[in-house]
């Protein structure tokens, strides 16, 4: 279960928690599920695909649209969140615990200076 004042944010309100080591969970935010609203299709990557930073990995589909989710960091997809085929309204009901969309190993020590806390991503989402 993420804590949300643990994680880090992209503009693009994905997500990136600091799993173990070189492993990060990644999914998108509140505020992306809630733009998007009731989400009834989500197609995620193949296990051990290789992905750079900013590389589409996912494709989200809710009645009102179809957004594109994009790499934070670079590595190989160890896990993907497969109970979202069945269920993807998981990330409206628990964008931050049930609704992660993948895990990856990075492939390089994963930096985060360029990504926003908890507190940053939430003063930058007031102003949009």
């Amino acid at each position: 279960m993420a804590d949300k004042e643990k994680l880090y944010f992209t503009e693009e309100h994905e997500w990136v928690e600091l799993v173990k080591d070189d492993y990060v969970r990644i999914g998108i935010s509140e505020y992306a599920t809630e733009q998007l609203g009731d989400i009834v299709f989500v197609e995620l990557p193949e296990v051990d695909a290789e992905l750079d930073a900013e590389d589409e990995f996912a494709t989200v589909e809710s009645v009102k649209s179809t957004s594109e989710i994009y790499a934070p960091v670079k590595g190989k997809v160890a896990k993907i969140n497969d109970s979202l085929e069945d269920e993807p309204e998981k990330l409206n009901d628990s964008p931050f615990e049930d609704g992660w969309l993948i895990e990856m190993q990075a492939s390089e020590a994963v930096d985060v200076s360029g990504l926003m806390d908890a507190k940053a991503y939430d003063e930058y989402v007031s102003n949009l």
